[in-house]
Formats: C-alpha cells, structure tokens, sequence
C-alpha cells in the first residue's frame, strides 16, 4: 500500500460521536458566510444548491455559515436569522439538500456583538462598550454595553434556534465562538471589562457561552449533538489567551459538549486567514495544530483544525498524530466544493487557494477580504454557475462596498418611516 492509499485510508474512516452519531468520513466543511439568506432572512434555494453540491462533493460534516439569532443583530447583509418558526419551510428545504448523500450538517448559530459594519443595525451591543482600534473605527460603531437584561435575552434567543435547528431536520448544531464575535467578546479581557457575574475572572467571562449551552441542550435534548468554534488565542494584546481557551474546552467538556473546532484571530487580529505563517506551521499545514496538541494532552472531546490544509498527507498526519479526530476545509471548498470527492478517490486538487488582494493595504493587511471574496464564489455555485479562481480581489472589493452602502440606506429609511 502507497503513503498516498495509507492518507486516503485515515481520512476515510467514520468517525462515532458520543451520542451515537456517525459522520462518514474525516472531513468537515468549516463555517463560511454564504449571505445568501432573502429580505425576510430566511433561506433560500441558492443556498438549497450550494448545500447539495457540498453534499454530493462528499463532505462527511457540513457546517453551515453565520445564522444569526436576531434580525436587529445582523452580522452582514444576507443572514440568514432563526428567531421563530417564521422560515421553517425554507429551513426544512435547505435541511433536506444539506443532509443528503449521508452528510451531517450543522447549523453555526451567531450573534455579532460590536462586530458587525456601520450602518447595518440600529445600534451593536457587546459585552462592554469598548470601542475598535483607530484603523478599524471607520468601518465599525462603538457599541453599547449589554444590560442584563440583554444578556438573559440573548441567551434565550441561542436555545430557541437551536431548537428550531433540531426542528428544521439539521443533525446539528455548532456555537460561534471564535473569530470576534459575541461570545468570543465575552471571553476576552480585552473586549470585556465588565465587573458584575459576567465578567473579571476567566471564570465569570465564560459563564456568557456556557449559559449559552445550556439553553441549547435544554431546547434540543440529549441526543441532538452541540459543538463549538472556539479560538485558541486573540492574537491581541491582553485578549483571550491559549490558557484561558484550555480552561473553557475543559469546562465545555464537562458540560458535554459534542466537538471541538480550534480557530483564532479576530477582524483586528485575523489569525484565521494565514496571511502571516511561521515556516513551521507552512510545514505540517495546519494553522492552529500545535494548539490542538496541547488540548489533546488536558481532553478527549473530538477536535478540529480548520486552516491551512492543501494535501491529505498533511490532513492524515494531524489525525494520525492524535491531536485531532478530523480536518476542515473551508476556502478549498468554495473553488472546488467537490474536492473532499476527489481527495478520498486520491487525485490532487483543481486549484489551490491564495491570499486575495485589492491593492489597498488597510484592506489587504486585515485579511477582510478573505471573507467577501470567497462569499462571492459561493453565491455562484447557489446560482447554478462555476466558480472563477482567478476573479480580481479588487473588483470583488467595490461590489460589496457598494453592497453595505445601499444596504444601509434602506435600513435607515425604513427606521424613519416605523418611528
């Protein structure tokens, strides 16, 4: 047997959750942001097709893009928003396209915080009122502190569309942790200065996500599973730390939480979009699998790296190393969603994945683009067409511009005209 049939091998094995679930194979698909949810922000079939096609391309788990769980708390244009059986229909169609071909897909529910662009919500909230770095502040508003009252409210909102999720005929379910948004504010603190329960010690600033998880599982039972993207660090300094994320993965285990993806950055700091590797990390391909090895030492709740992956001898490697029980894929995907296919039938993939440019620094430093560039794609694959490779960073850049500006007007005129 060839090195190359013993990678195909390891990546092939099913994978058995503890509450009995089966995922088909090692590889998951990572959140991305499609946008492609309607006015109303329910699905749509773009995303019907778009979901299929990563069903059929032979994904073994599918996590869904940012589902936000409140329409005043958008993170972008194009959310899809679970608050209420408003959408069920459309749920249950994306649910049925999605989970074809024996693919578990979870839905990644989220909530924003600060992190969201002026213009596009009446007022962000966060755990404090903390405002963006100077480079940042043009493009985002300081938000307002979160009352208690907020808190409780938003926590609720976590558990009634998980709820929806189980309803819908999803397999999953998947917290947003990472990445700077809400929950992640919590745990940082950098973002959280708070002095009451919820924040100060590492131990209050996590009591925000496992509150959260726990509202989930009441609303979906024992046997529906939870995971979470959590970050190993911030990369800021004074945010959340490798030591603090430890402390949560342990207390998310205890919990029974379900999987673990292993992430990091925030928009300030974008670990995740590997514009800045170390050649150590270029070598064994992964992002974030040091990390993962040091989590496998204090758990064993299945874990994920996302980032960085480009060949299935560095994917079988992190798994046949112990650190991790799967591999995510995400920009790969988004150029070529039926790589997974092709990676278990041992070809190379089509194309590889390079860092997109606009030519403007302030841009291109923060990696913003590594979002909006890739949604792109993925709005052609939900209408039917072939991604574009090659197409320009910076023509990708002005459409979504122009996007968020017309996009804020209506919001505007339509606060105006209920007030």
């Amino acid at each position: 047997m060839s090195n190359s049939s013993k990678d195909v091998l390891v990546l092939t094995q099913p994978l058995l959750l503890a509450r009995g679930q089966k995922i088909k194979n090692r590889l998951m698909k990572s959140a991305m942001s499609e946008a492609l949810g309607n006015r109303q922000g329910h699905a749509t079939h773009e995303l019907e097709r778009l979901y299929a096609a990563w069903a059929q391309g032979g994904i073994g788990l599918c996590i869904t893009g940012n589902v936000m769980i409140d329409r005043r708390a958008l993170g972008e244009p194009g959310n899809v928003v679970i608050e209420d059986e408003s959408g069920l229909t459309q749920l249950k169609a994306w649910a049925r396209a999605a989970t074809d071909n024996q693919t578990q897909c979870w839905v990644q529910l989220n909530h924003p915080g600060k992190q969201s662009p002026k213009g596009l919500n009446k007022e962000n909230i966060a755990p404090s009122a903390i405002s963006f770095g100077a480079d940042m502040r043009a493009f985002f508003p300081t938000p307002r502190e979160m009352t208690e009252a907020d808190i409780q409210d938003v926590i609720a909102r976590f558990g009634r569309a998980a709820g929806w999720v189980k309803e819908a005929g999803f397999t999953g379910v998947q917290i947003h942790g990472a990445h700077g948004y809400l929950v992640s504010q919590f745990l940082s603190p950098r973002h959280n200065v708070r002095t009451d329960q919820w924040g100060g010690s590492p131990e209050n600033r996590r009591r925000f996500v496992l509150s959260v998880y726990r509202a989930m599982r009441l609303a979906v039972g024992e046997d529906f599973p939870i995971g979470i993207k959590l970050n190993s660090a911030d990369f800021q300094r004074g945010g959340f730390t490798e030591e603090e994320s430890l402390a949560v993965i342990s207390s998310l285990e205890a919990e029974g939480i379900d999987l673990v993806e292993i992430s990091g950055g925030t928009y300030e700091a974008p670990a995740m979009t590997g514009l800045k590797q170390k050649e150590s990390t270029k070598q064994r391909e992964a992002y974030f699998l040091e990390f993962a090895q040091k989590a496998r030492q204090t758990v064993k709740v299945p874990l994920v790296v996302t980032g960085g992956f480009r060949t299935a001898r560095g994917m079988a490697g992190a798994i046949e190393s112990g650190a991790v029980d799967m591999v995510g894929l995400a920009r790969a995907l988004a150029i070529e969603p039926d790589m997974p296919k092709r990676l278990l039938e041992n070809q190379a993939p089509r194309f590889n994945v390079k860092p997109i440019k606009t030519g403007i620094p302030m841009i291109d430093k923060r990696g913003l683009m590594e979002v909006t560039w890739y949604t792109g794609q993925l709005k052609r694959i939900g209408q039917g067409q072939a991604p574009q490779p090659n197409e320009s960073g910076l023509w990708v850049f002005m459409k979504y511009a122009w996007a968020m500006l017309r996009a804020g007007k209506k919001k505007r005129t339509k606060l105006r005209a209920s007030s």
